[in-house]
């Protein structure tokens, strides 16, 4: 990505490497990109995280990203740009169909991401090339790729599925990238009418929100959560899934501090989003 990007704008663009401090080599790694960084005059930063306890992979992704997201606002960056291709897409949406992910997942990596980020600019210009491809542009210039060590980590599902992978030469990565990019244009779709549906029928009545419910389970599932969120609570579409299992079941669930309850009038149903009462 920094090669591509100083050939096609040079000097319009700055680097960030992240040193999740989880290996002996991360800071020799961090400098090596510095060191490149330097020789071309491009302005580069070293960006130390604190991985969080739990799942390695994710802990790990969610603390690059708040660090991009800061060096990018304080550098005053229009967007940040990552160096996902062809193959990462492929393995992502293996890893996503093996957990029994939805649309939302199986949309993989996305070309363009802002609202996961809160307005933060994510491009990924790469989708489309091959992993051995970059690997050339890389070796044409003399450098030597540095391999991060985890790929070869079995406890780790990506590698596993890259293992799984090598020998099989009849799956085309770059057209599983486009029907990932094809989900990712239903998931937008599907958001849209989200998002066209609670402005026409939810409701606040006093501390309560009410919510006509929607005939398709999957729009359903996606307005429970956005009920839950707007009275500061969370949880994923998974958890939405199971949390009308119950209230279908009970007529009510509750999950974050939020009640949410099913209700019948007029012939219509609705779901009706509270706080749950603090106990004493």
């Amino acid at each position: 990505m920094l090669l591509l990007a100083h050939e096609a704008f040079p000097k319009n663009f700055e680097v960030a490497t992240v040193d999740h401090g989880l290996r002996e080599t991360a800071k020799k790694e961090c400098a090596f990109v510095k060191e490149i960084c330097d020789e071309k005059g491009i302005h580069c930063s070293i960006l130390p995280v604190v991985v969080a306890e739990g799942n390695l992979q994710a802990e790990a992704r969610f603390a690059r990203y708040g660090a991009l997201k800061a060096w990018a606002a304080d550098r005053r960056l229009a967007a940040v740009l990552t160096a996902h291709h062809a193959d990462d897409q492929i393995e992502t949406l293996l890893m996503r169909l093996n957990r029994g992910s939805g649309v939302a997942g199986l949309a993989g990596v996305r070309v363009e991401s802002r609202e996961e980020f809160e307005n933060f600019r994510i491009f990924r210009p790469l989708l489309e090339f091959r992993r051995a491809e970059l690997e050339t542009i890389v070796s044409d210039k003399g450098l030597k790729a540095i391999q991060d060590p985890s790929n070869e980590n079995d406890r780790v599902d990506r590698a596993r599925i890259r293992k799984a992978l090598s020998d099989v030469d009849w799956l085309d990565p770059i057209a599983i990238s486009k029907s990932a990019f094809h989900l990712a244009e239903a998931n937008e779709a599907i958001e849209y009418e989200v998002n066209r549906y609670w402005e026409k029928h939810a409701s606040k009545k006093g501390s309560a929100i009410w919510l006509k419910s929607h005939p398709i389970k999957e729009t359903r599932l996606r307005l429970m959560r956005r009920g839950v969120r707007a009275l500061g609570g969370d949880l994923t579409l998974g958890e939405s899934a199971r949390l009308e299992e119950i209230i279908i079941r009970q007529g009510k669930g509750n999950i974050s501090g939020i009640l949410v309850e099913m209700q019948a009038r007029e012939n219509e149903l609705f779901l009706i989003f509270r706080s749950e009462p603090k106990r004493s």
